[in-house]
């Protein structure tokens, strides 16, 4: 975002966010006189620290040059990164907090279609031990990560046009009971793959969309898929009609499997929506905004947690080194699955959102809501960036 401030320690911030550590400030333009500026340019890169010091500090990053860039300050040894300060514009100033402990410390620039550049090595001395910094995740860290999840949508494809043609079956020989107990593995099947939807461009609205937006609500043409069959298997709507919606996803989810086949996950994709599928969950299935009749949403949040998982044991390489509190988050996870399990009951069918007693409910939402913010510095931390 243009005029962001990432840093792994931030002092005296102004609507700062810390989450697990890892900082994320908005800084407004303007910078204080007595702090240090720093330029930027295509050619040039840090200079201006004349005095290195340990401690709180904030450094003026003047961009001198034509284009923007992003600026990192650095281990010059190691590339852990200290600070970060996105999308400095040409001939803007932003201010970059930090609290430096004893080390050396370089800028390095990252002008838009230019080469990066490492200015020159300050060494601090006479302060704390220095904390930690985040290692930069590139491109090429991502690939094999990428691979998996990719190979792991594939298969998922595979099930979910396996799991969808029972539901048309059921729905064509009149079996009502059937069609909804098939429906909920198919629908599940689909909800375990939520890093991908990015990837599945318009067919995430044709097969899992709901009415939001849509001037007919449920009666509107362009309500297709899970949901408006859901409606209809659970309203009472003859089955005979609804052949037709269930033809539709089955035709809807091979359409599917065949694009996805010339697809690519975003490598920006995978830690980003490990948390914006918890926190969908929060949003959606827990208000039980999305549910059409069937009342499982609690079993759709349960099959997110599962997508989560998926992208967390592809991003581990990753970010066991980066991540500190991943433990924190594997355990997390585990509660909070507990939580969503205690809402199956014994003869598999879910409770209700509504239905959930006091207790149950706040046990559930404090958990998922708890679990989003562990989630959160993800996204940041396996982030590509350039480092060249």
């Amino acid at each position: 975002m243009p005029g962001s401030v990432r840093a792994r320690w931030v002092v005296g911030a102004v609507g700062l966010v810390v989450v697990a550590g890892i900082a994320i400030a908005v800084w407004p333009d303007g910078a204080s006189a007595q702090d240090p500026e720093i330029a930027i340019s295509r050619s040039s890169c840090g200079q201006g620290w004349t005095d290195p010091k340990p401690g709180a500090q904030t450094f003026n990053l003047h961009n001198t040059g034509s284009v923007t860039s992003e600026v990192d300050l650095i281990d010059p040894a190691t590339g852990v990164v200290y600070g970060e300060v996105e999308g400095l514009g040409a001939g803007t100033t932003r201010p970059l907090p930090v609290t430096l402990g004893n080390g050396k410390y370089a800028f390095r620039c990252l002008p838009e279609d230019s080469s990066a550049i490492v200015g020159p090595v300050s060494t601090v001395s006479g302060g704390a031990e220095r904390g930690p910094g985040v290692a930069p995740v590139t491109n090429n860290d991502l690939l094999q990560p990428l691979k998996a999840y990719q190979a792991h949508v594939t298969q998922g494809l595979v099930q979910l046009v396996g799991d969808i043609g029972p539901v048309k079956d059921a729905v064509h020989r009149g079996d009502r009971a059937g069609a909804q107990a098939a429906w909920l593995t198919a629908h599940l099947t689909y909800e375990r793959l939520g890093a991908a939807y990015d990837a599945f461009g318009d067919s995430d609205g044709a097969l899992n969309g709901t009415t939001a937006g849509l001037p007919g609500g449920v009666t509107d043409p362009g309500f297709t898929g899970f949901h408006r069959l859901e409606y209809g298997l659970w309203h009472g709507e003859d089955l005979g009609a609804l052949g037709a919606v269930a033809d539709q996803l089955d035709s809807d989810a091979h359409a599917l499997q065949d694009s996805f086949a010339k697809s690519q996950v975003d490598g920006n994709d995978l830690g980003l929506r490990a948390h914006e599928i918890v926190e969908n969950a929060l949003q959606f299935e827990l208000t039980g905004r999305t549910d059409y009749g069937s009342g499982t949403n609690l079993a759709t949040a349960r099959a997110n947690l599962d997508g989560v998982q998926t992208v967390l044991d592809v991003l581990r390489p990753v970010l066991a080194p980066r991540f500190p509190q991943l433990s924190t988050v594997d355990s997390w996870m585990k509660r909070t699955e507990t939580a969503l399990d205690g809402a199956r009951r014994a003869d598999g069918s879910w409770t209700p959102v509504g239905q959930l007693s006091a207790p149950q409910r706040q046990k559930i939402n404090g958990d998922v809501a708890e679990l989003t913010e562990q989630l959160a510095p993800i996204a940041a931390i396996a982030e590509p960036r350039r480092v060249s």
